[in-house]
């Protein structure tokens, strides 16, 4: 069940391929939703979500509903992902979605917006919950519910598995074996997917990120919506910059709560509108990502 570190990489070696199109950078946006599976008393919880709101520490005492949390994650679900929503298809962009599957089934309003659109899906936990407070058997429960749930609610399966911040050391294991998913993100060590090895056979990990992730916001890092785009287009640029040798990937993490406020809103338009400009880029979906790397970049004595 342990995960050995690997601290070396690809190091100076990289794998030298270019993306289709000859593009030597992938950028790959995320959405991630989590409104309705989060903490909450009304499932048995036993309090309310804390984390990523508008508000730090909540002011309510443990135990009791926090209203007001609550409310802020509704935000996301009733106006923050249809105006990120309108934005990527309106500009005909891809974008991948992190899914709690619960989250999908308490608004199939959600779920049938995205079933309607070629978005690829990675599964985000059965709940916005930490797998690593899980024993392996709940975790293995979690796993499989997630897939089973989400390929029922968007009409699809999801190609990726993505925990709440960071797995358990049983995690990939479970993910491995359950055999539905092509892939976990659960990772933040590389600018490249990379195989690694669970029970004696390889499996693809495609790193994510914390750091280009509008996070930020509520940890207090950026407040600006201008210094969030700042930050983004510093990242895009340096990473396109080195591509021209060593080819690289760009995460972006969105969450609908989150920059779907329109004052953050702005920082993601610009954004777009920066990269808009760049012909040489490869902006796509993680499960394209995935399949690319398996056909260019197969797991074997090199890897």
């Amino acid at each position: 069940m342990n995960r050995a570190r690997d601290l070396a990489g690809y190091g100076a070696n990289p794998p030298d391929i270019s993306w289709p199109g000859g593009a030597r950078l992938a950028v790959n946006f995320v959405l991630n939703v989590e409104e309705g599976s989060e903490y909450s008393i009304g499932d048995g919880d036993g309090r309310s979500e804390s984390a990523l709101s508008e508000v730090r520490a909540s002011r309510i005492p443990e135990g009791s509903r926090d209203l007001a949390a609550e409310s802020m994650y509704e935000y996301g679900s009733r106006v923050g992902f249809w105006r990120i929503h309108d934005l990527f298809r309106d500009r005909g962009l891809p974008l991948t979605i992190f899914a709690s599957a619960l989250a999908l089934e308490r608004t199939p309003g959600i779920a049938a917006a995205i079933a309607a659109t070629d978005w690829d899906i990675c599964a985000h936990g059965y709940r916005w919950v930490e797998q690593y407070h899980l024993d392996p058997k709940a975790e293995a429960d979690h796993v499989a519910r997630a897939h089973d749930s989400l390929l029922k609610s968007v009409g699809r399966a999801p190609r990726g598995w993505y925990c709440r911040y960071s797995a358990s050391t049983a995690t990939r294991g479970i993910v491995a074996a359950h055999g539905g998913y092509d892939y976990d993100s659960d990772a933040y060590n590389d600018d490249l997917p990379y195989w690694t090895e669970v029970e004696g056979k390889p499996h693809l990990v495609v790193p994510y990120t914390m750091v280009n992730n509008d996070a930020k916001f509520l940890a207090g890092d950026v407040f600006s919506p201008r210094d969030f785009s700042d930050f983004l287009i510093d990242s895009f640029d340096v990473l396109r910059a080195e591509a021209q040798t060593k080819p690289k990937m760009m995460s972006v993490g969105l969450h609908s709560r989150i920059v779907g406020h329109p004052g953050r809103f702005a920082a993601l338009v610009r954004f777009l509108d920066h990269i808009a400009q760049c012909s040489d880029i490869w902006v796509c979906g993680r499960g394209d990502i995935a399949d690319y790397w398996t056909q260019y970049v197969p797991a074997g004595p090199a890897q």
